[in-house]
């Protein structure tokens, strides 16, 4: 019965690269390759844009986080952040989209060079290419898992190394074939089939479940989704520090990360574009919600509310993360496992390679030899630095793979735990521009580069007592028992903090308004 689920996710695996293809058409230009020309309709770019930032992580590890959650921290606190992502995009759709959709630009950071300098342009494209790289590493192995357990499933032990290869070569063909518009329409289909994967889900367990599992979860706090008695400095979902350090690091990601710029840039206008920006924080708010339910209904079948079922440590799992999946093939009837393994896999598919190498292209290479490419020569070189993208991701999945066992945290914890290194800097960077018209190029790179050191200084080495938030100081080895770090939320804002003061002291030395300082951009008209 098994092979049933083969043939679906096989013709999955197959079908949807080669749909891709077909979608993108022939591409003509790099204009059309890195932005789709501004033909995507709004709705497309919303489903895109979620599915890009969610995808195999929040399908694999969101349901894992409310799984393993004690009823001192609460099932759904997670949910704190998503609120905090919806006030973000808010901010972004009003202030920085103007600068990207209507000013015809192929990339955020071009916005960058025209307020700075191209060296600045270039510090921000590779930090967010060596960023993009590690956590979209992480989202390539998360989506290794379910395939892995699959294959444990028919006696085979396949390699995680030799999965993500395989799967890189899935994703590069409609990337490298179809350009933007193939990836976000893609994306959308994506989406859309893993949302239905995770309802059947639901469906199937729902059935299995006895009498009173919904009160026994509520007195677990399974349900909770404010916290406001853990401490704002540890806390990672305590009410405030989830809802500000989500606004702001919903501002970075989707308003400084060329991942989710470039699917708004593919929309027909600046209307559009906030249409589907906003409406994204409603629709990720409702996923995140629908998979930690997914979670707390596992928590019921497995923790001695139903005792057919072990718990997940008498599964012999190698970690954490393959709790969802090991239900999905073993608990599932065939068929309908291999449709929303095939959804899992969707998420996979969801590529950054467009944005990889539009940002290596025209804010790395076109700043190195000193000028435009001909549109052709853009296609052409977009198309190569695509399979070269391809091979680092691998690289980094294979990583992750190897060294993720000893790692307490889920993956989606670890993937948004990276982004704090630069993305503070990122969004402090397109802040300083806007915001202190005297601070020049130099006065931007030096904040840039302070920041990064000191967030890496705060994220190793300062360490905080868990029971009471006090701070303990400075140690560099791992935090265990009682000492832990700075709750990830507040990365992205003190990094932002970091660089404005930074880059606005260095500003005082300047005695006028940079020349480079743009006007504010007027809202326009479609593109």
């Amino acid at each position: 019965m098994r092979a049933l689920d083969l043939a679906i996710i096989g013709l999955f695996l197959v079908g949807m690269p080669l749909l891709g293809v077909w979608i993108g058409g022939k591409q003509k230009s790099g204009s059309d390759y890195f932005v789709g020309e501004g033909k995507i309709s709004w709705w497309v770019a919303c489903l895109s844009v979620v599915s890009a930032e969610t995808s195999t992580l929040t399908v694999l590890s969101v349901p894992t986080v409310a799984y393993i959650a004690t009823p001192g921290d609460g099932g759904m606190t997670y949910l704190a952040l998503a609120i905090g992502y919806i006030a973000g995009r808010i901010v972004v759709s009003m202030v920085l989209l103007p600068r990207y959709v209507a000013g015809n630009l192929v990339t955020a950071y071009a916005f960058l060079g025209k307020r700075f300098g191209s060296g600045l342009q270039g510090t921000a494209s590779v930090t967010f290419l060596l960023t993009r790289t590690l956590a979209d590493g992480i989202r390539l192995f998360a989506t290794a898992i379910p395939i892995k357990v699959v294959m444990a499933a028919y006696g085979l032990n396949v390699s995680y190394w030799t999965i993500v290869i395989g799967l890189g070569i899935a994703m590069v063909l409609y990337s490298f074939f179809g350009g933007v518009r193939a990836v976000v329409w893609v994306d959308a289909i994506q989406m859309l089939w893993y949302v239905l994967g995770a309802v059947v889900v639901i469906w199937a367990i729902s059935g299995r479940l006895p009498d009173g599992w919904f009160g026994k979860a509520v007195d677990a706090n399974k349900f909770q989704i404010f916290d406001f008695s853990s401490n704002m400095l540890t806390g990672q979902y305590a009410f405030f520090t989830a809802l500000i350090g989500g606004a702001v690091l919903s501002m970075a990601s989707h308003g400084s990360d060329q991942l989710i710029v470039q699917r708004l840039q593919a929309t027909n206008d600046l209307r559009a574009a906030r249409k589907a920006l906003v409406a994204s924080g409603f629709v990720v708010f409702l996923q995140f919600a629908l998979f930690l339910f997914i979670g707390v209904l596992l928590w019921a079948l497995y923790n001695g509310l139903a005792p057919t079922k072990p718990k997940p440590e008498g599964l012999g799992l190698a970690n954490k993360d393959e709790l969802f999946a090991n239900f999905i093939v073993n608990d599932l009837p065939s068929g309908l496992s291999g449709f929303v393994i095939a959804g899992i896999l969707a998420a996979a598919l969801s590529s950054s390679l467009g944005a990889l190498a539009s940002s290596t292209v025209t804010d790395v290479y076109e700043r190195v030899i000193g000028r435009e490419l001909p549109e052709a020569d853009r296609l052409k070189h977009g198309r190569i630095w695509t399979i070269v993208w391809a091979g680092a991701l691998i690289l980094c999945a294979g990583f992750f793979a190897s060294s993720n066992k000893t790692s307490a945290d889920p993956i989606v914890v670890q993937a948004l735990g990276i982004t704090g290194y630069t993305y503070g800097a990122l969004l402090g960077a397109f802040l300083l521009g806007l915001l202190i018209k005297r601070a020049r190029q130099a006065d931007a790179i030096v904040a840039f580069v302070s920041t990064v050191i000191v967030m890496a200084f705060i994220i190793l080495g300062v360490k905080f007592n868990k029971p009471d938030g006090s701070l303990i100081g400075v140690d560099f080895s791992k935090a265990s028992g009682n000492t832990v770090a700075l709750a990830w939320p507040w990365y992205t804002l003190c990094g932002v903090v970091i660089t404005l003061v930074v880059g606005g002291l260095l500003s005082l030395r300047h005695g006028s308004v940079d020349p480079l300082a743009e006007p504010d951009v007027k809202e326009s008209t479609p593109v």
